[in-house]
């Protein structure tokens, strides 16, 4: 029973609570619906009067935008009538100035037309005298022509009148007058031109020789004369025999492996060495001094001296060539040239050594070079090489200027080079100065008083010659080799020719002197006119 009884209790109680919560689920929905009606109620209330809000505001602002545009249009039309007003304006002030300027151009045109007219008026009058002259000029034409044919028909007159009077023909006569006033002009163009050069060859003449003897100062190379035979001296006469050797075994194995000739004499304690070339002589005498001196003389010893004094002998040559260059201060040269160089060591020319005169030509071009602002280089470079072709004219054929060129052609050597080595005589025309320097140099080096020698009957020939040649002109009365042959002066009739003709005497003469006669250096040319008057008081 209690059991039932707490469980009619648990049971009233769980009804109540489920009524008590669906009363409450319940109120809840009744305020929740009612709150939502409440809301949309509201809600519209506030929507109604938003809307008029909006529709007030929106009805102010067209009344506004309507009473803008109405303003805006106003000031438009006002805008627009001013512009039309200005623009009216500008187009009426434009047509004045338009108007204006038609009119200048309207009177401009009329006074144009004007002065046209009275331009074509005067032209009428003008052609009119034109025509008028022109009638007169060919009216004096035709008088002209008359009297130019009475001219002539008296010009032939006279001319036969004078043929018969001077017994020459027209041509005759031309020919006579050309020729005489070929002779005055040829000698007023002599006088100018002598003038002029005598002007310009003061000038130049103590430029140059100021040049030179600068640079003969500063150059001063030793001449010793060679000769053209070697002697060796003996000990004593027995040596001959020794030399010659049992039938002349040893005096020919000399000779073979020298290619020189030994001549053994009646000369005392002295045996000669001939031969064209320098070298094999020199071989030759050093090779005899060595044999001498070892008294081993049979032909094996003689050949393997040889042999041993020719290896000696290229390497002084070589030396003697390096000293040369290194002399001068030319480097770059070809190895055979430089022994080229070290064999004119051993070469006279006129009894002055090659060797040393390609030295001094080598440095004094250099010097005037240097006077003168040139290339030095070039011209000591050329000085040096310009006998380089004597080293071989020995041994082929062939001047020593043709045989020179070859060998700086075949070496390689610049074509100014090779130009001076050919101009150094006169051979060629010279392309550069430095070529003209080398020929100076050549000229001074072998000019100078005991440079050269010469045999006395080869110098007495050269000066017979030189004298028959100078003399060989007409009007010439006297002439002298002077100065060892260096200056030839010529005395010439001064009846004959006159001091005009002296220049062209003196340029003969020295053109014939180039062209026939050899001689070392150079020669001057002195054409001497004087005339005398004398007479005798009694």
């Amino acid at each position: 029973m209690g059991i039932n009884f707490l469980s009619n209790l648990f049971l009233a109680n769980t009804m109540n609570l489920g009524l008590a919560i669906g009363l409450i689920i319940g109120g809840v929905i009744v305020a929740l619906v009612g709150g939502f009606f409440v809301g949309m109620f509201i809600n519209n209330k506030r929507t109604e009067k938003r809307l008029g809000d909006v529709q007030t505001r929106t009805k102010k602002m067209i009344d506004d935008a309507t009473n803008e545009c109405v303003a805006l249009k106003k000031e438009a039309k006002l805008e627009a009538k001013e512009q039309e007003l200005q623009l009216r304006n500008e187009f009426e002030r434009e047509s004045r100035e338009k108007k204006s300027e038609l009119q200048k151009l309207e009177q401009r045109l009329l006074q144009r037309e004007d002065s046209l007219d009275k331009k074509e008026e005067s032209l009428t009058k003008k052609n009119d005298a034109l025509d008028q002259q022109k009638k007169e000029l060919l009216n004096k034409e035709a008088e002209v022509k008359k009297t130019q044919e009475k001219i002539n028909n008296q010009h032939e007159l006279m001319i036969k009148e004078l043929e018969k009077v001077s017994q020459l023909t027209k041509e005759e006569a031309k020919q006579l007058l050309s020729n005489e006033i070929l002779d005055e002009t040829r000698h007023d163009v002599a006088l100018q031109v002598r003038n002029i050069e005598q002007t310009a060859k003061d000038e130049a003449t103590q430029e140059a020789k100021k040049i030179i003897s600068l640079a003969v100062q500063r150059c001063a190379a030793d001449h010793a004369s060679e000769i053209t035979v070697s002697v060796v001296q003996l000990p004593s006469d027995d040596m001959k025999a020794r030399l010659i050797g049992r039938e002349g075994r040893n005096i020919r194995a000399i000779e073979n492996a020298t290619g020189i000739e030994l001549i053994i004499d009646d000369t005392p304690e002295v045996v000669i060495l001939s031969g064209f070339d320098p070298v094999r002589r020199e071989i030759a005498r050093l090779s005899l001094e060595k044999l001498i001196s070892d008294g081993r003389i049979h032909p094996a010893r003689i050949e393997e001296t040889v042999e041993k004094v020719r290896k000696e002998m290229d390497a002084e040559i070589k030396s003697a060539g390096e000293s040369a260059m290194f002399e001068v201060g030319i480097f770059g040269l070809h190895p055979e040239i430089i022994k080229l160089l070290g064999r004119l060591k051993y070469r006279t020319s006129y009894g002055q050594n090659v060797y040393k005169h390609s030295i001094e030509v080598a440095q004094l071009a250099g010097l005037m070079a240097s006077e003168l602002g040139l290339d030095v280089t070039l011209a000591k470079r050329a000085g040096l090489l310009h006998d380089i072709g004597k080293a071989v004219d020995h041994e082929q054929e062939g001047t020593h200027i043709q045989l020179g060129s070859d060998i700086a052609k075949k070496y390689r050597e610049s074509n100014k080079v090779i130009n001076a080595i050919a101009a150094h005589h006169g051979d060629v025309e010279p392309t550069t100065i430095e070529a003209v320097l080398v020929a100076a140099a050549d000229a001074i080096s072998g000019a100078r008083p005991g440079a050269r020698r010469e045999t006395g009957t080869n110098y007495v020939k050269r000066l017979e010659k030189l004298e028959e040649l100078a003399g060989s002109f007409r009007g010439v009365d006297k002439c002298y080799a002077i100065q060892a042959g260096r200056e030839v002066r010529v005395m010439v009739k001064p009846e004959q020719i006159d001091d005009a003709q002296t220049m062209f005497l003196a340029k003969d003469i020295a053109k014939k002197i180039e062209k026939e006669l050899e001689y070392p250096g150079q020669i001057k040319v002195n054409v001497i006119r004087e005339f005398r008057a004398s007479e005798f008081a009694k």
